[in-house]
């Protein structure tokens, strides 16, 4: 069964950095694009943060461009999620998802999984 575990969150004033992981575990599986999206008031719906293809190709929200950097080490199925200059509107649960592949013989589909959210509260 694969397992996403995130670790990083906490609260920080405003300007501060923090820096988000996830790891990845269960079986013998492929991790195609890994990201971070975010829910920043219940009910809000869940927007894309940043994310990263398995060869390390980036993609950036506008709203964190130049304040946060995603990145991933492969060989700890592992991603990151640097967030520097944080301001409050920035507060929001962060969850990463992974598209994993099993294999069985053979590799097959492909879904997405997703980690359990982890708190990032900035003050002002």
């Amino acid at each position: 069964q694969v397992q996403l575990v995130e670790s990083g969150g906490g609260l920080v004033q405003s300007g501060g950095s923090l820096r988000l992981s996830c790891a990845v575990s269960g079986g013998i599986l492929r991790i195609n694009n890994m990201g971070w999206h975010r829910r920043q008031a219940p009910g809000k719906q869940r927007e894309l943060v940043a994310d990263i293809t398995s060869g390390g190709v980036t993609n950036t929200s506008d709203s964190v461009k130049g304040r946060f950097t995603i990145s991933r080490d492969n060989a700890k199925n592992t991603v990151y999620l640097q967030m520097n200059s944080l301001k409050p509107e920035d507060t929001a649960v962060y969850y990463c998802n992974a598209e994993i592949q099993y294999y069985r013989g053979t590799w097959l589909r492909p879904f997405v999984s997703w980690g359990q959210g982890t708190q990032v509260t900035v003050s002002s």
